[in-house]
């Protein structure tokens, strides 16, 4: 077992894998940039190493300064959390070539389905049905062709990154052009390739993901599936597990597709993989997160297990000493995100309690949110044994959720919560347009 690790990232994350390090009596090293200098990862952390100025680039995207880090503090192993470098190929090697662990997956499976447009042609080889789609388009003529061919609507797409970044829907011709170079420009800045292909718009639908773990032989567990429908622009705002509509059987066959994905790249560590399911409940590859998810909570309530801790073990080489079968889904949990609409000082603070209520958060009375990162300033989890009973609690909850002198989204979630569509688990991914948000 490592005696050392380092976190690659910031914030509750950060906060999140300090933790379970503390529990399994792992010393941490967190690493800050100049904006992040009196944050409370940096505060809990055993050591810290400032890498660099606020902007992201110079800081937390900096491979080179993460490995010196390492080396520097004699951490065995860096923890990339999510988003940052988490699937940074290049950060995997380095980690290699240092002989410091990365705990993730190698850099070939990275590499693999980071590239969403490879990722397609590998599980299409291999029999995982994919959303019916095109190759990389080399400029709008090749995409009007093709769009033509495969029908309105259409989802361009980047083969690069996540977050919803560099996506755009097009119903129309008129449409493709301008979409064609908003969503290149946006997945070039964001990811430093513009490279889009085309995917056919499979409506209406629920986008469903499986949380996998896999251990150096091989072995595929599946930790049940998350419903991550409430979204806006491609980014969810709202998840619950298990998804409201799943049955055994269905969850047998998303289960089959998951491990065959893992296998077929040789996965090891922690994923997801995420399908899109019609109404016929057939469903379609997306894409697999060959990290930690923000939403990974709600899974390791819905099961017991910690799934840090499980990324830690894998990475040392530790076996899984039980089966599919041992793993069982208990009771219902959902996960509101809590993004900040504004940055600005933390006046006041308070965080609800209970039974089976979790607020991963890195915020703290006097905080000031910065201007440098994600809007998401925090994650409230609910566990109960029905979903109905989950709802009553989260709603209780998120009342209770105080966050003065920062603008954020409570009373969204409020309403997520309150409408009928959501209550009868029938909502789909267009449940926040239908609802006039933008």
């Amino acid at each position: 077992m490592f005696s050392k690790i380092l976190i690659a990232n910031r914030g509750e994350i950060a906060i999140r894998i300090i933790r379970s390090c503390k529990e399994m009596g792992i010393a941490t090293v967190a690493v800050f940039s100049e904006a992040d200098r009196d944050s409370m990862h940096v505060a809990l952390a055993d050591q810290s190493v400032c890498i660099g100025s606020a902007t992201p680039s110079e800081s937390y995207l900096d491979e080179v300064r993460i490995v010196g880090a390492a080396i520097a503090t004699g951490a065995q192993a860096i923890h990339p959390g999510y988003g940052f470098l988490s699937e940074s190929s290049k950060l995997a090697d380095l980690c290699e070539e240092h002989h410091i662990t990365f705990i993730g997956p190698k850099s070939e499976a990275i590499i693999k389905m980071g590239d969403k447009d490879v990722a397609r042609r590998i599980m299409a080889e291999s029999g995982v049905q994919i959303i019916p789609g095109t190759d990389i388009q080399a400029d709008v003529k090749s995409a009007k062709k093709a769009a033509e061919k495969i029908g309105y609507p259409i989802f361009l797409k980047a083969r690069a990154g996540g977050g919803g970044k560099g996506i755009r829907l097009v119903n129309a011709p008129d449409e493709l052009e301008s979409a064609f170079q908003i969503a290149s420009s946006e997945a070039l800045a964001a990811f430093g390739d513009g490279a889009l292909f085309i995917e056919k718009r499979i409506h209406p639908a629920k986008h469903i993901e499986v949380q996998i773990l896999v251990d150096e032989s091989g072995t595929v567990l599946c930790l049940g599936e998350r419903e991550c429908s409430v979204q806006r622009n491609n980014q969810k705002l709202l998840e619950e597990a298990p998804s409201p509509v799943v049955t055994e059987k269905l969850r047998k066959k998303l289960y089959d597709a998951a491990t065959k994905v893992a296998k077929t790249v040789n996965y090891v560590n922690a994923g997801t993989v995420e399908f899109l399911l019609d109404e016929d409940e057939n469903f379609y590859f997306m894409e697999m997160n060959v990290r930690l998810q923000v939403e990974h909570g709600i899974s390791e309530q819905i099961t017991g297990m910690d799934i840090v801790k499980w990324q830690i073990r894998i990475a040392t080489g530790v076996s899984f000493d039980f089966s599919q079968k041992d793993i069982t889904l208990r009771g219902h949990s959902i996960e509101c995100r809590i993004n900040a609409a504004t940055i600005g000082k933390v006046a006041f603070l308070h965080v609800p309690g209970g039974p089976a209520v979790r607020f991963d958060s890195a915020l703290w009375t006097g905080y000031t949110v910065p201007m440098y990162y994600d809007s998401l300033i925090g994650k409230l989890m609910v566990h109960a044994s029905t979903r109905e009973e989950a709802i009553r609690k989260m709603h209780a909850a998120l009342c209770e959720l105080v966050i003065d002198g920062v603008q954020n989204n409570i009373d969204e979630q409020i309403e997520f919560l309150s409408d009928s569509e959501f209550q009868s688990g029938k909502y789909q991914t267009d449940f926040v347009e239908k609802r006039g948000g933008k």
